[in-house]
């Protein structure tokens, strides 16, 4: 990196870095003047000098850094993160927090839905960046943190693939809807619950409604369901109601200005080109457009970027866990394997060495 560099007269030094379960992140040190949008115009020279597939340069907390794929990612699995937080004491996750995965540190990142900067998810990218395994992965690590009395789940599936592994879940206030006409009464139910909860004052359960496409659920539903939307998403939050919802675009002409407005949290995979990178995080040169897939996120919220390695749940874990639930009992998280970074792929080679997940962060 420093030869690339210094053949284009751009002095810069590797001063540590981090491995994570699907990059290498070395920290660039430059002399006062040397321009960031200079380092960024060499990053296909970096990437061919490292015999990397893409290379993304940014600016991150006062420095610089470059973001290499490492040549075989690693899965963070999602049961032995959750018993990790659960091994560090009760409290460790507040009640109605989602656990997303490992953030570009390497340390677990929680989304709490009741704060007021985040009240509502919207999860973006193309067809196999991950979405669905998200939006399942939060729905899950709510269940598992999260009694019936105090959280109640809809789940709404257009396609019938991505939520019906949840099918008989404690926390389902009604079986999982797979078609748009039963969506929009739903819906509809969903605002006069809100509107008695603002007459009453009052918030609990919670209730997480996640949408998977929603993009082709308001196309089909019409004015009516983007409508409904728009109402939960503006009054949602005071009432306990938030919404988690998946689409391939969120262009203002597909789901319309005023619900895509409403949406404090962005979490953003992979996408096509630098134009959609801006539609989808809302902010200019995110590099979005540089992004693994499966499960390589972008989060942004108060207009700050992380990036993230999104946690994975297979559906054959989320059946067994739906089962155990449903028989009454607390099902049993496996055996978390290396609570240190080297053994699950996440570990720091800066001189101040710090175990893995000795913080968390919490968006909120």
């Amino acid at each position: 990196i420093e030869m690339v560099l210094a053949s284009h007269k751009v002095p810069a030094r590797v001063t540590g870095g981090i491995i994570t379960p699907r990059l290498v992140r070395y920290h660039l040190t430059t002399p006062l003047g040397v321009k960031m949008r200079k380092i960024a115009s060499l990053s296909e020279e970096i990437a061919l000098s490292l015999g990397a597939s893409s290379c993304r340069v940014h600016r991150h907390e006062g420095q610089v850094e470059v973001e290499v794929p490492r040549a075989k990612g690693k899965v963070v699995p999602l049961l032995p993160l959750c018993q990790r937080l659960v091994a560090r004491g009760p409290g460790t996750v507040p009640p109605h927090t989602a656990v997303l995965g490992l953030d570009q540190e390497g340390v677990p990142l929680l989304l709490r839905l009741p704060s007021p900067n985040v009240a509502h998810v919207l999860i973006a990218g193309t067809t196999g960046s991950g979405k669905t395994a998200l939006a399942r992965c939060i729905v899950t690590s709510l269940a598992l943190n999260n009694s019936q009395r105090s959280l109640q789940l809809v789940l709404i599936d257009p396609k019938g693939r991505g939520f019906l592994p949840f099918q008989g879940l404690p926390h389902l206030l009604v079986p999982v809807v797979t078609r748009v006409d039963e969506a929009l009464p739903l819906l509809q139910r969903l605002v006069a619950e809100m509107e008695r909860r603002d007459a009453e004052g009052r918030s609990e359960p919670r209730l997480v409604v996640a949408l998977d496409e929603l993009a082709d659920l308001v196309q089909v539903g019409g004015r009516e369901v983007e409508t409904a939307l728009t109402r939960l998403t503006q009054r949602g939050r005071e009432a306990g109601i938030h919404l988690v919802a998946c689409t391939q675009k969120p262009t203002a002409a597909v789901i319309g200005g005023l619900v895509k407005s409403n949406f404090p949290v962005r979490i953003v995979g992979s996408v096509p080109s630098p134009e959609d990178a801006k539609v989808a995080t809302g902010i200019r040169g995110t590099g979005a457009e540089r992004l693994l897939g499966q499960g390589d996120f972008l989060v942004v919220a108060q207009g700050q970027v992380t990036r993230m390695q999104a946690a994975y749940v297979g559906v054959g874990v989320v059946r067994d866990l739906v089962r155990r639930l449903g028989a009454g009992s607390k099902p049993l998280l496996v055996a978390a394997t290396g609570t240190d970074g080297r053994r699950n792929g996440s570990t720091r080679f800066t001189q101040k060495l710090s175990v893995l997940g000795s913080r968390l962060k919490l968006v909120k």
